[in-house]
């Protein structure tokens, strides 16, 4: 027999949570707060259904901008403040906010604290996460105004004081979190050879794509000598993998009169300089979507695929992965032993995690195109493309996001849960580490 203090133990035992559930289930409040504070009355012109309410809720807590109704149309300005609000708390992380609020308070940030901190941050060690936390928000509200800045220039005089600083407000929030929340219709097409909203939603979205260590390094150290590994093969690889994208979508949409064929010239090399930085890390876009070439749809789905960068607003599988993997495989093909970037020799525990990590993303988005070939009545192209832009947290569409089946939003809700909190956060949240040291003899196996 038990004794009685022994019992109160057994029924009482507090569950010890690891910093990865910690985090999801902080986003889950988040997401919950949003979905019931839009569901209020005084949110929509009409009123909104619990599930678009929600759908909306976690489309802007993950930095998407998929959305099953017009965010322009249906919600009031206390609507579109709520989703502003949820895109800036989940672009820079809600426990970045807690932990300004903390020191706001000058109080002490424990370990547990900072070691949820490094998870949110995708940083490899706990050491600096807080001075990274406080460069953040200084460096996120100077952009942030100074884009508000530029693109009031552009939108006062058309639509008037009071609406053109809201409307720069609004989708400079959303540009540089990532989120392709616009209060538009037809999104940005309205302004496909405008050089001002071209270039600063471009420049939002690259810095915001960059990630928050890149940015402070490049701060910090001010020359390319002096940058870390990471940020120079995220400096390098974005600007090479946008000018791939650029030109190819100029050449695959040159003649297509949906999209760049009936444009002028320089309007034409607007479009496509838009559509090739976009897809990677945000929903924006300047021509129609669903009407684009195979080709162009092709490549914008490797690129959500790909996405951004580490400790970014941004999703996908980060294109320091994407690269780490190239140049194993090359290395492979070379028949060397060590994978070397940028004259620096990569462990393999690195290259191990960007497999792992590839390899759960590729099976999840699989899992999810599978069943949203049983819940939906759309083409095999249209339902790749919504998966993989939900798990990219990109919110690009083909229009299918607006005929979705209830069963359907719930997949696609849990999708952009999953790419907002990365394909090892979620692994590591539901597994058991194991602390098994076993060492066993090798054996060959016949691979290809």
């Amino acid at each position: 027999m038990l004794k009685t203090s022994q019992r109160k133990s057994f029924l009482y035992k507090p569950i010890k949570l690891n910093p990865p559930q910690i985090l999801a289930i902080i986003f889950l409040v988040l997401v919950a707060i949003g979905g019931l504070l839009l569901k209020l009355p005084a949110a929509s012109v009409n009123g909104v259904s619990w599930i678009d309410a929600f759908f909306t809720a976690i489309s802007a807590a993950t930095v998407t901008g998929l959305v099953t109704i017009d965010p322009g149309s249906t919600y009031t300005l206390f609507g579109e403040i709520v989703i502003l609000v949820l895109i800036q708390v989940g672009g820079l992380g809600i426990m970045s906010f807690a932990v300004l609020v903390v020191i706001m308070l000058r109080k002490q940030i424990g370990i547990k604290q900072r070691l949820i901190m490094q998870e949110a941050l995708n940083q490899p060690s706990i050491g600096g996460v807080i001075r990274l936390v406080r460069n953040l928000f200084v460096f996120s509200i100077v952009i942030e105004i100074l884009a508000v800045f530029l693109l009031s220039l552009r939108w006062v005089p058309d639509m008037g004081f009071s609406k053109g600083v809201y409307y720069s407000i609004f989708h400079t929030i959303a540009a540089y979190n990532n989120a392709g929340f616009g209060l538009w219709p037809d999104n940005l097409v309205r302004y496909v050879g405008d050089p001002v909203v071209n270039l600063v939603i471009t420049m939002l979205i690259v810095m915001g794509g960059l990630g928050f260590t890149v940015i402070v390094d490049l701060w910090i150290s001010k020359e390319w000598r002096n940058l870390s590994l990471h940020s120079r093969i995220m400096i390098f690889g974005t600007i090479v993998v946008n000018m791939i994208a650029i030109i190819l979508f100029y050449l695959f949409e040159q003649n297509n009169p949906a999209t760049l064929g009936s444009l002028s010239g320089s309007d034409k090399l607007w479009a496509a300089y838009f559509q090739g930085i976009t897809p990677r890390t945000a929903g924006f876009n300047t021509v129609s979507i669903g009407d684009m070439e195979d080709g162009s749809l092709l490549l914008t789905i490797l690129l959500m695929f790909i996405g951004a960068g580490s400790a970014s607003t941004g999703g996908g599988i980060k294109l320091t992965t994407f690269l780490v993997i190239v140049f194993a495989v090359i290395t492979f093909i070379k028949g060397k032993e060590e994978t070397v970037m940028m004259k620096r020799t990569i462990r393999n525990a690195i290259i191990y995690r960007a497999l792992a990590i590839t390899t759960i993303s590729i099976s999840f988005v699989f899992l999810g195109v599978m069943l949203l070939t049983l819940t939906e009545k759309a083409p095999f192209l249209e339902v790749l493309f919504e998966v993989v832009s939900a798990f990219g947290t990109v919110g690009l569409t083909m229009g299918l996001t607006f005929e979705l089946t209830f069963l359907g939003k719930i997949i696609i809700m849990f999708i952009m849960f999953f790419g907002k909190l990365g394909p090892l956060t979620m692994a590591f949240t539901l597994a058991r580490q194991s602390k098994e040291n076993i060492r066993y003899p090798e054996g060959d196996v016949f691979t290809g």
